[in-house]
């Protein structure tokens, strides 16, 4: 199938239906996104965010309904990427394994308890599902998506060290690397925070503009081969992440601007996960966040993350019992909808 998770797009397979041998496996997606830049000859869009997979089955585990696997064909290099997650094809995961008839939904709305396989966590999707059918039709509209559809709920559990295996790998909230500083995160998406005015940048510029400057992206890559090794992501040459995110004070009324790499191509707008990163930095003083942000009080707080393309909310259940805040839960709302199913050739 053909899924629209939250602002992203990307082919849904079932499991069962894929070779068991993962090189096997990979061609096969390769060929089905596209291998080229433009991906031509498969169904990509030619975009990072159009370019993505969801491999879907029956979990193992016993607190979760359905293991997913992601996989981001990198564009233009032939070669896939397992090691990130992704909300935003995280959200169609439910209205997949409702199509494909892997569990049953229940009236008025199926929780399903997904199993993510990329990082060993936990999410609670809730799905609306009225008298035991899903529905796509909605009033929900989320920012870098035309339209309205059914809000779907997604609750994401302990996230804290998804990847990298720490909240904060470097084992600091602030490193100085190459005269920069910076923040190092992983809250479901490794993530390095660097304030765009060291840049010389407002951190208001289009994501063309950004693209087009070269000298930045260049010292982006230099920062994020030195960091990969210090977020315990080894060499980073060939991975996605971690994503390099340019943060400033906010326009829009938000709690932070921000502009995302990912790693190399400006985000249009932000990753679902890199938002729920970005928000949790900003709970912590000794982050670059500092001096940007004026956060709320309360152990159940709605953050607003600003990008390009508007504004991404993301609530957190806090647990404030420490000296430093611990994130429960973190809860965002997101829409999917299914565009096709049918025979893929390859």
């Amino acid at each position: 199938m053909h899924i629209r998770g939250g602002s992203s797009k990307g082919l849904y397979f079932l499991a069962s239906d894929l070779p068991s041998d993962t090189q096997e496996r990979d061609q096969i997606l390769l060929s089905a996104i596209g291998r080229d830049d433009r991906q031509i000859d498969g169904l990509g869009g030619g975009d990072p965010l159009t370019s993505k997979v969801a491999i879907v089955g029956p979990s193992l585990r016993p607190d979760a309904d359905v293991d997913f696997l992601f996989v981001q064909i990198v564009v233009g290099e032939n070669r896939v990427d397992t090691t990130p997650n992704c909300g935003n094809i995280l959200a169609g995961v439910g209205a997949f394994a409702l199509e494909a008839g892997l569990l049953k939904a229940t009236h008025p709305c199926t929780l399903i308890a997904v199993n993510m396989l990329n990082s060993d966590k936990l999410c609670e999707l809730i799905v609306e599902t009225p008298d035991g059918n899903i529905t796509y039709d909605g009033d929900t509209s989320i920012d870098g998506v035309p339209g309205f559809s059914a809000p779907l709920i997604c609750n994401y559990l302990d996230l804290a060290g998804a990847v990298c295996g720490a909240l904060f790998p470097s084992k600091h909230f602030t490193d100085t690397v190459h005269g920069t500083d910076v923040t190092c995160i992983d809250n479901g998406m490794p993530l390095v925070l660097i304030k765009a005015s060291d840049f010389g940048l407002s951190g208001r510029e289009s994501p063309a503009e950004l693209n087009a400057n070269d000298e930045l992206k260049q010292r982006l890559e230099t920062l994020r081969l030195t960091l990969g090794p210090m977020m315990n992501l080894g060499d980073v040459k060939a991975k996605s992440v971690p994503k390099m995110c340019l943060i400033s004070a906010p326009t829009q009324g938000g709690l932070i601007n921000t502009r995302t790499f990912i790693p190399h191509v400006c985000h249009a707008a932000v990753g679902v996960l890199g938002a729920v990163s970005v928000a949790t930095a900003c709970l912590f003083k000794d982050t670059v966040t500092a001096g940007l942000v004026a956060m709320p009080q309360g152990d159940t707080v709605t953050l607003s993350v600003e990008h390009p393309s508007g504004e991404f909310s993301v609530q957190f259940h806090l647990d404030r019992s420490q000296n430093l805040p611990r994130v429960d839960k973190a809860g965002v709302v997101r829409t999917a909808r299914l565009l096709s199913r049918g025979t893929l050739y390859i």
